[in-house]
């Protein structure tokens, strides 16, 4: 028996093409889906389409073969552009989403790669279907009537429901249809496209009629694609119905301090249907907090982020919605600043007695409007006078801004001078800003001390960066990068210091260049900015390739390793040194390449290990790490093994493992394997150790046979490689347990009791399909006088396969019914010379007046569809089974049809049952055997089904 299943293994290889390779190949992949889909449609715009409803699970499962095993990748286009799924990808076999929403539809792409070749890519698209209900809005041709809004006017009843597939309107009056020309007063547009309201249908009423007062229903239909049912909407228009109209009850605007409540009261004040209140703000969403009851809206302990624009809005469906807006101000106050002005008329840096000077203060305040200002001298009121002139506002610099000039400076002027800011308002604290005028007032100016510039530090050093700032009063010192555009070490454009130094830790490569230190122009004096800068070098050692790199090699064989510097500061490299572990190889000084190369000229036992390259400058080294090693590169494990399992005795099973060894040639030959398994879940691994004779090639094909392992645990399997170093990289696979799907491979048997029908499918070029039943639950209602009342063994709960012929089925009409396909295995790697024979079988049952015919065909890969039929009979053949016998001789990998063809009645219908397929000749074949195929032939061959194989082959894995 494993001789047989290791022959059936092999030939099954070279029909697959890959004998070419070895056991590598290159990955195939299909997409197959659950059966949550409404519809799959496989030619439309030449791509396959699966259509789903919204709030369905969608699972679409990636079936590849190929060895290696490749990586499956899941990827998706944008069904819309806020859709951002393209930028992800899902790593699984299967894509799994519940509940699917409209904006998830798309094209949906499984990329499989393996190394091998360019990677299998299949994609399908995927259509949600939906309706949401519809809305009627309504408008009306003129401006607004005083009275009787509607009356003697014409009217636009508007329909509209977002669905896919596209939508199919409708129009009721109370319970009577309306349709174009039924009624002359009532036009019907057909739908039409606007780019703010999709697709729409209107109805429009010409001037109102007393019968025009009604209740109107708009039915949206998407003709129950995907069960989707139908939506209603009903609107009532009387003479009474008029667009919303409201009311708030606030001012405009709302000035409140923070920290109160405030509440905002909207009613309506017309309107017909009742209009339905909302509220909305000009930050789009309403604060968390907040409280809507009807038409108030209530923010608690509101703070400045909460102020804005809110609005009421009233909608009922007619004409435009009614919307009503109000402000809320928040008071609040910044901290201000301040800047002396020295005398502008005689383009003086500083203070001088008999001058001009102006104290200028600024507050930012909300609302600005209320801001007032006060000034004090020494702690007491200053008043406006023709020496001390006090302005509240500057139209030259920004709002809130209040000065204060001293005209003719005096001794008697030295003194300190506060400004106060205050809303008028109250509830906020003032703000109160103190300035010192005295004569040691200096503008001020900025140097670098001695030796500060340039810096040399090394790379994660902490660094001061120093500027002296002197003046009074000292004014803030802002740090910034003088030679790029580039943020500052902590990310901003700007650092703020208050002693002139800038510390920076950790510093890094990139901070290498100039900084600028200056003045802030308005803190202190209102003179043009002092500034200085200074220069940072930050060295660093040399960064090398590679890194890290293991290199796998022989006894004997050479081995070059080479250390590339790519950047270093300062650039000039001083010298490299190569060790094995701490023993010195080399060393050496670079002079105009930027590489250095040692090779091991022929490796010995002491030469494995670890060797390392330090590239050395004033900074520190850069180190290459290359790891030289006899282990063994991991072993492959072939999952495409045509039927690995086989049952041993009733209670334990047998499992061909097969595998390949990745790059046998790069270290020394592979000695043996040693073979761990394990139970899962148990702790206890049991060992083996399996000798190789002879060298591996690579893609050679590796079998070793599990026996005695117990019906129906899985295990665990782990395979490592030996060689003269030691062992080498493991590999661990999973052995699963199941019950095989044809236990004789020497023959094919389906009698349809299960729901798969033994992966016979319904052919997508015909005119209908053939049914599944059972008598027990086939409708009472049937046609009488055709068709079978039990299964081919006469049993009531039996299955079988049969056409119904009933309407709107018409003469002449196909069904057929494909079998899964038969690969036909040659004797030799050559090809086919005497083509092998095989007995197909079937049951029919044909009893009926109205019986057309059922035909029996042969179809082969890669060749053109045959003449005719290698099996036909027609017309009523009595109320009981037959069996129908037929030798076919494929050249080729093949399928069977069975096809029935509709008579001229409804009493037709054909049913078929136990469908057999034999190696060999058939034998004692029935009266009804009517036409066979080629002449007979008595080559043997063993047949191979390609479904059946793979889905066994997806049952171990």
């Amino acid at each position: 028996m494993d001789l047989i299943i290791s022959v059936l293994g092999i030939l099954t290889l070279l029909l697959e093409g890959i004998s070419c390779q070895g056991v590598y190949a290159p990955p195939t992949v299909r997409i197959v889906h659950s059966g949550h889909a409404c519809n799959v449609e496989e030619e439309r715009h030449a791509e396959r389409v699966y259509t789903i409803r919204e709030g369905e699970t969608l699972e679409l499962t990636c079936l590849v073969t190929g060895h290696p095993r490749p990586q499956i990748r899941w990827t998706k286009t944008a069904g819309s552009v806020s859709d951002r799924f393209q930028d992800s990808s899902v790593f699984n076999e299967t894509l799994h989403i519940t509940k699917i929403q409209r904006h998830q539809g798309g094209r949906y792409y499984c990329k499989a790669e393996n190394g091998l070749g360019s990677p299998a890519i299949k994609s399908i698209r995927v259509d949600v279907y939906f309706l949401d209900d519809p809305v009627v809005t309504v408008h009306q041709s003129v401006g607004e009537a005083k009275e009787q809004f509607y009356y003697e006017r014409t009217v636009f009843l508007r329909c509209m429901a977002n669905s896919n597939p596209p939508v199919r309107y409708s129009w009721h009056r109370g319970r009577d249809v309306l349709s174009q020309g039924s009624d002359k007063g009532v036009e019907i547009y057909e739908p039409f496209f606007t780019q703010l309201q999709g697709e729409t249908k209107i109805l429009k009423l010409k001037n109102l009629r007393p019968q025009d007062y009604a209740n109107y229903s708009c039915i949206a239909s998407v003709r129950n694609v995907c069960g989707i049912s139908d939506r209603n909407i009903v609107f009532k228009l009387t003479n009474k119905t008029v667009s919303p109209s409201i009311k708030l009850l606030v001012e405009d605007p709302i000035v409140v301090n923070p920290g109160q409540t405030v509440s905002l009261v909207c009613i309506t004040t017309g309107g017909e249907p009742k209009p339905t209140l909302s509220w909305v703000s000009s930050s789009d969403s309403l604060p968390e907090k907040s409280v809507v009851k009807g038409g108030t809206l209530t923010l608690p302990a509101i703070t400045s982020d909460e102020a804005g624009v809110y609005s009421c809005v009233a909608t009922n469906n007619v004409g435009n919605p009614a919307k009503k807006s109000t402000t809320i101000v928040v008071r609040a106050m910044k901290k201000g600043r301040f800047w002396i002005t020295p005398d502008p008329y005689h383009n003086d840096d500083n203070i001088q007695i008999g001058r001009e000077v102006k104290i200028s203060c600024q507050v930012e305040a909300t609302p600005p409007e209320e801001l007032t200002f006060g000034w004090l001298k020494n702690g007491r009121a200053l008043r406006s006078s023709e020496r001390m002139v006090i302005t509240q506002t500057d139209p030259d610099t920004s709002p809130g801004t209040t000065n204060l000039d001293i005209i003719d400076l005096k001794f008697t002027d030295f003194g300190t001078y506060t400004c106060v800011a205050a809303l008028k308002g109250g509830g906020i604290p003032e703000i109160s800003i103190d300035v010192n005028i005295s004569s040691t007032t200096v503008p001020p100016n900025l140097t670098v001390p001695r030796g500060k510039s340039p810096l040399v530090v090394r790379e994660g050093d902490t660094v001061e960066l120093e500027c002296l700032v002197s003046g009074k009063p000292k004014p803030i010192i802002l740090w910034s990068r003088a030679d790029k555009e580039a943020p500052m070490p902590d990310g901003t454009l700007q650092v703020e210091s208050y002693d002139g130094v800038l510390r920076i830790v950790n510093v890094s490569r990139e901070m290498t260049g100039s900084y600028r230190c200056q003045t802030s122009q308005f803190n202190g004096f209102n003179v043009k900015p002092r500034e200085a800068v200074v220069e940072l070098i930050v060295q660093y050692p040399p960064t090398v390739e590679p890194v890290s790199l293991e290199m796998r090699q022989g006894l004997g064989r050479p081995v070059a390793m080479n250390c590339r510097v790519l950047r270093a500061h300062p650039s000039r490299v001083l010298r490299y040194e190569w060790r094995l572990g701490n023993r010195l190889l080399h060393a050496g000084h670079f002079d105009q390449s930027d590489e250095t190369e040692y090779t091991v000229k022929s490796l010995n036992r002491e030469g494995w290990g670890e060797y390392t390259c330090d590239i050395i400058n004033e900074a520190g080294a850069g180190r290459c790490t290359f790891l030289v090693t006899g282990k063994a590169y991991p072993p492959e494990f072939y999952y495409d093994t045509y039927s690995p399992l086989w049952q041993n005795r009733p209670r334990v099973y047998g499992f061909k493992l097969q595998w390949t060894q990745m790059n046998p040639n790069a270290v020394d030959r592979i000695v043996a394997y040693r073979l761990g398994i394990r139970q899962m879940g148990q702790q206890r691994w049991w060992e083996q150790e399996i000798t190789v004779e002879g060298t591996i090639t690579k893609g050679e094909l590796i079998t070793h046979n599990l026996t005695e392992l117990i019906k129906p645990e899985a295990y665990e399997v782990r395979l490592t490689p030996i060689t003269r170093f030691g062992e080498g990289d493991s590999t661990i696979r999973i052995i699963t347990y199941s019950a095989p799907v044809n236990p004789h491979l020497r023959e094919f048997h389906c009698s349809f009791e299960e729901e798969p029908i033994c992966m016979f499918t319904q052919d997508k070029n015909d005119d209908f399909d053939w049914t599944r039943h059972s008598a027990a639950t086939r409708d009472t209602k049937y046609t009488p006088n055709t068709g079978p009342s039990g299964d081919r063994s006469g049993s009531k709960q039996g299955f079988y396969m049969y056409i119904e012929t009933s309407r709107p089925r018409k003469e002449g009409e196909v069904a057929r019914l494909v079998s899964p396909f038969f690969n036909v295995a040659p004797k030799n790697p050559y090809g086919i010379t005497n083509p092998p024979a095989y007995c197909f079988g079937f049951f029919f049952h044909m009893y009926g007046k109205h019986i057309g015919t059922l035909n029996a065909l042969l179809r082969q890969k890669g060749q053109a569809a045959t003449e005719g039929p290698t099996w036909s009979l027609s017309g009523n053949q009595g109320d009981h089974w037959k069996q129908a016998k037929v030798s076919i001789h494929p050249t080729a990998s093949f399928q069977v049809v069975l096809e029935g063809i509709r008579g001229p009645g409804i009493e037709g219908d054909i049913a078929i049952d136990d469908v057999t397929l034999e190696e060999g000749e058939c034998r004692d074949l029935p009266a009804v055997n009517l036409r066979s195929a080629a002449p007979s032939t008595s080559a043997h061959i063993w047949l191979l089904s390609v479904t059946l194989a793979m889905t066994f082959r997806w049952g171990h894995r």
